[in-house]
């Protein structure tokens, strides 16, 4: 993969991968190739982005590897009561998921090589390591597909990835025709518009936030309370449709 010059995209691709998706949730490699074919130039222009911020030059001067990091479970023990960090660690301990398991799923994809030494590529693996940490933040749960769906929405508001925003109408689509109710869907939209009020998250200092207790840190960055998440959430379990 060049990391380079701006992919052209591949809709059929992204098609083929978002059907598999669908069809099994857990298949997080066909994140990654939606990601890759339609994503374009996304990663430089936010890279070029996180440049003009004001600590963006040090943090990409730095170019610490996030996925290591938190994979540093001394370090994610010692994080204080109430902080993102703590939550993270409730996230881990709860779910099984882990730093390095994200990113060895997305080198499943034969063209994401390991470790180029590219500032888009570093700047590429830093998005998807703190994907988990977005969870945190916006209260979306990571092991249930309308999590994942509002979280998508969010991401592309902050991104501008039209592969997020693919997975996104894929799964409000398929819970549409599932249910015929449209709670799934409202709670998508939230996602995106939370995602659009908020601060932009990518250009925050990862290390040090995850210090920041959690409540302030949600005040600080604009993060909307999920209230439809929450009711579509309720009404999916009653239903018996938490994983459709």
């Amino acid at each position: 993969m060049d990391w380079g010059k701006p992919r052209k995209r591949e809709w059929g691709t992204a098609l083929r991968a978002l059907i598999k998706l669908l069809g099994n949730a857990d298949d997080t490699v066909q994140v990654f190739r939606i990601m890759r074919a339609l994503n374009g130039d996304t990663v430089q222009k936010n890279y070029r982005r996180l440049l003009s911020t004001a600590q963006g030059g040090r943090l990409a001067y730095h170019r610490v590897e996030l996925s290591q990091r938190f994979s540093d479970r001394t370090w994610i023990d010692s994080l204080p009561e109430g902080s993102v960090g703590a939550a993270y660690r409730a996230f881990l301990d709860r779910t099984g998921y882990s730093a390095q398991g994200l990113a060895d799923v997305s080198y499943e994809d034969a063209e994401i090589e390991r470790d180029v030494e590219h500032p888009h590529a570093w700047f590429g693996r830093r998005e998807r390591d703190i994907h988990d940490i977005w969870h945190i933040l916006t209260g979306y749960q990571a092991d249930e597909p309308l999590g994942e769906a509002c979280l998508v929405a969010f991401s592309y508001s902050q991104t501008g990835g039209l592969g997020w925003a693919f997975i996104a109408a894929g799964a409000a689509l398929k819970s549409l025709k599932i249910t015929g109710k449209r709670t799934f869907t409202k709670a998508v939209l939230e996602g995106r518009r939370h995602g659009k009020r908020a601060k932009w998250l990518s250009n925050e200092d990862y290390e040090a936030l995850m210090y920041e207790p959690l409540d302030a840190a949600r005040r600080r960055l604009n993060i909307g309370d999920p209230k439809l998440y929450r009711q579509a959430q309720a009404e999916l379990q009653a239903a018996g449709l938490v994983g459709l």
